[in-house]
């Protein structure tokens, strides 16, 4: 049973198997899917040496491996405890209209009265007076006021249900219209999120049709993401394929077979480059072409035939039709878009030029998203686009999380926004109807103080005219007429149509000088102990140690639930000084992570003013 693995056991996984904690290779090799946790589709070789994740899955082959974190240390069970963190320090939106109401209502009554005494002052009869006061309570009635907000989100949220925009909350609706940077995860967000065949590049004499048959025939047989994508292209064009013998799946990312070509037995064998140089020694290789497939994002695949090249097939992850209009869209409403990938640079940046994308952040794992939207959030208001496990984190701990709909329940659940048509376009759509809700809200709210600060006193008969309270309540009736057909206006709006578009100047931060390093040239977020630069051309993405930090503990009494934890969280990480804080009502403790000195009873009051009791503090 996994629950019995500890740190140091060896652990065996069978082609198929699903990793079952984190670890190292000791001995094997073979492609593994990391999918789960990286979103990357294409499997990842692993050696002797190499790490390896629970919750991803060996693909062919055998292995052993050396146990390092087990239960709750695992990498994707710190992605889910991440997630939940997030979501427990989520707070409401405080409504306009609630905030106005507390003053306007007192006001209101306070004017009335003084009417009444006033024009009994003055001389009037009772009967006058009172109709006066009476006046002014009808007219001005918080109608309008109290329905602003709530029929604008009403009619704005129906608007984005019908056209597949999903938002979970008001506060949701409200959210979207304010961000000025947006980050997008890049596999099955930015780009379809399975390999194509992107380019057939025969050798010699053998023709294109021939090279797509014999990798058809050596291919069928795999079950690598790659080699579906050659079946698939294969199949598409109507291309057929001779039956294979002798199949086998080779150690260093190759497979071989023998198939029977103009009445002879032929050998096949295909591969990355590297499997190619070690397996046929001495072959003639095109190095300048290979680095150019490479350096465009693209995975080259060589096809040998009698130990003969015959050309290469490329496989990428292609980028979705509506992205880069997507992209543009967002760039003309004055938002920053930067795409964060656990690619390598080369295949991050394509990408990312193929679809207009100025910004790159390559070569980030879950946790190191979130930490680069946390970095974002200082700069402004920053919504994350994803769609797997893998973007959980990134997609709660921004201001606001765009779900892909076809992505997975995760990523949903952690979601303000989901886009149930999984097409990029609607994430400028989403945008536009929440500024456009946003809009129609503060037009709602003009009219509501516009309306009550000229009636008021036209029912207090300050402009000489006796208004009857039935005359009154007309006026207070037409009012809230006006809101709702304001509101309902949203209806007539075509999220999809950017031609009135307004570029916000808020958005037009340069942000490049946290994005770029102006010594490599590659994108990170400086200021946080993740180092982003450490990809290179073999795609070895990695991260720096973290810098040593400061931690105390606190022992606190009186926490009962995830809201505790969320206020004592909130707390903590107002001090000055103070990164991060951990906090568990379970354990009944909050680990606060330093960046400078800080005095415990600082801390001790931080958490004794929302009304906890700390122990001691270690």
């Amino acid at each position: 049973p996994v629950s019995r693995v500890r740190p140091g056991d060896r652990f065996a996984v069978r082609a198929g198997s699903s990793i079952p904690v984190d670890g190292t290779v000791e001995s094997g090799d073979a492609a593994v899917d990391e999918s789960a946790l990286t979103g990357e589709s294409v499997p990842v070789d692993k050696e002797p040496g190499d790490p390896v994740s629970a919750g991803t899955i060996r693909r062919s082959g055998y292995m052993v491996c050396t146990a390092s974190r087990v239960g709750s240390d695992t990498t994707l069970s710190r992605i889910i405890r991440t997630v939940a963190d997030a979501q427990a320090t989520k707070a409401p939106i405080a409504r306009i209209a609630d905030k106005v109401s507390a003053v306007f209502v007192p006001v209101v009554m306070g004017l009335a009265l003084l009417t009444f005494i006033g024009w009994l002052v003055a001389g009037q009869e009772f009967g006058f007076a009172i109709a006066r006061g009476i006046s002014v309570l009808v007219i001005s009635c918080p109608c309008a006021l109290g329905l602003a907000t709530p029929v604008a989100i009403m009619a704005g949220s129906g608007v984005g249900a019908r056209n597949g925009i999903l938002y979970r909350t008001a506060a949701a609706l409200e959210e979207t219209g304010r961000v000025g940077i947006i980050g997008l995860d890049k596999t099955g967000t930015v780009t379809e999120g399975s390999p194509r065949v992107t380019d057939v590049i025969p050798s010699g004499s053998c023709t294109e049709e021939t090279l797509v048959s014999l990798a058809y025939a050596l291919e069928k047989k795999s079950e690598h993401p790659l080699a579906k994508a050659v079946n698939l292209y294969a199949e598409e064009h109507g291309i057929t394929a001779p039956e294979t013998e002798a199949f086998r799946v080779l150690p260093g990312s190759g497979v071989s077979g023998n198939v029977l070509l103009d009445g002879r037995t032929v050998s096949l064998a295909a591969g990355n480059a590297a499997f190619i140089r070690k397996t046929f020694p001495g072959t003639a290789l095109p190095d300048e072409t290979i680095r150019s497939l490479a350096s465009a994002g693209k995975t080259p695949l060589l096809f040998m035939l009698d130990r003969a090249m015959i050309g290469i097939i490329a496989v990428a992850d292609t980028i979705r039709d509506d992205s880069k209009d997507a992209v543009q869209a967002l760039d003309r409403m004055g938002i920053r878009v930067v795409m964060l990938t656990g690619d390598n640079r080369f295949t991050a940046e394509a990408i990312a030029g193929e679809a207009g994308i100025r910004d790159v952040v390559p070569g980030v794992l879950p946790d190191g998203k979130s930490e680069v939207v946390d970095y974002l959030k200082k700069a402004g208001k920053t919504a994350m686009v994803g769609d797997g496990i893998n973007d959980a984190p990134a997609l709660t701990a921004a201001d606001v999380g765009l779900a892909i709909g076809a992505g997975t329940d995760v990523a949903i659940d952690a979601a303000d926004v989901v886009l149930m048509k999984s097409r990029l376009s609607d994430v400028p759509a989403a945008v536009r109807l929440s500024r456009a809700t946003l809009r129609n809200i503060r037009q709602n709210l003009f009219w509501a103080f516009f309306y009550n600060a000229l009636c008021i006193p036209l029912a207090m008969g300050l402009f000489g005219i006796a208004l009857k309270p039935m005359y009154g309540a007309a006026a207070m009736a037409l009012s809230s007429f006006f809101v709702c057909m304001n509101a309902l206006r949203l209806n007539l709006l075509d999220i999809h149509d950017g031609s009135r578009d307004r570029k916000r100047k808020a958005a037009d931060a340069d942000l490049s000088g946290f994005l770029k390093d102006p010594e490599t040239g590659m994108a990170e977020a400086p200021g946080k102990d993740t180092d982003y630069t450490a990809c290179g051309a073999a795609g070895n993405c990695g991260r720096a140690e973290r810098k040593e930090n400061m931690e105390k503990t606190l022992n606190i009494e009186g926490m009962m639930c995830m809201h505790c934890e969320a206020r004592v969280k909130k707390a903590l990480e107002n001090v000055p000084g103070v990164s991060a804080a951990d906090v568990s009502h379970e354990k009944g403790t909050a680990v606060v992570t330093l960046t400078e000195a800080v005095d415990s009873e600082t801390l001790k009051k931080a958490v004794e003013d929302q009304g906890y009791e700390v122990k001691a503090i270690a």
